[in-house]
């Protein structure tokens, strides 16, 4: 199965070094996240967890360009990010980076095929017809490229969903609660094509998520406590 393009595995997908993000100001003021360093390796499924409040959302919106840091540093793929303009943020977004979303978020409009090329369309792209048969044939949805979502099943929205998420190869695809309102089969599908992502087209995602269960399907997880990585584990030994 064809893979796609990246970078040196021994290079990591992102490096963060210092990174503070700070809510309010003055006594009022919130630590959202405390100086946190981490790298997310290539070609991996890291789970971010903690409790509320503990900065897992905030870390990943930072790390994907969605939010600001107040210090630190942030390279995505070897282009530092927090020194982007809105105009140039907003295209490595599109290029280089995969969302997956709680809610799925299809275009009920357009086809399952068009939702899929959706983002190669806002980047001004042609698509590479040989990754989208890659993509579909993966997620078994070859036959349904011509539907609307409403034509759908529940697990073929998602996986038209996650495919979106790849078609731009990108190099990383984060997932941001996409478990948080499933039921426990769903959930396992959910996981299923997130494995499957990393495991046979090379994919480096990263996921937030509360659910310990859920975490356990990635190959690391970092927990947060009060804006700082409390833990990091390495599962792969253990799947």
């Amino acid at each position: 199965m064809t893979a796609s393009p990246a970078l040196p595995a021994e290079s990591p997908a992102i490096i963060a070094r210092g990174v503070s993000r700070l809510y309010g100001t003055g006594a009022g003021a919130v630590t959202a996240l405390d100086a946190v360093d981490v790298d997310i390796r290539r070609g991996e499924f890291t789970a971010i967890m903690g409790p509320s409040g503990s900065g897992k959302s905030t870390l990943l919106h930072v790390l994907a360009g969605l939010d600001e840091v107040d210090r630190g540093t942030i390279q995505l793929d070897g282009t530092e990010i927090t020194a982007l303009g809105d105009d140039a943020l907003t295209r490595l977004r599109r290029e280089r980076i995969g969302f997956v979303f709680q809610s799925f978020n299809l275009l009920p409009m357009l086809t399952a095929e068009q939702n899929i090329l959706l983002p190669l369309e806002l980047a001004g792209k042609r698509p590479d017809r040989a990754w989208l048969e890659t993509l579909t044939s993966a997620f078994g949805i070859s036959d349904r490229l011509t539907h609307l979502p409403s034509q759908l099943s529940g697990g073929q929205v998602q996986r038209v969903a996650i495919a979106r998420a790849l078609v731009t190869s990108p190099a990383v695809v984060f997932a941001d609660e996409p478990t948080g309102n499933l039921d426990s089969r769903t959930t396992e599908e959910v996981l299923d094509f997130l494995r499957l992502s990393v495991d046979e087209l090379g994919q480096s995602v990263v996921m937030v998520t509360h659910e310990r269960d859920a975490a356990e399907r990635a190959d690391r997880v970092l927990t947060l406590a009060d804006g700082r990585i409390s833990s990091d584990e390495d599962l792969r030994g253990q799947r």
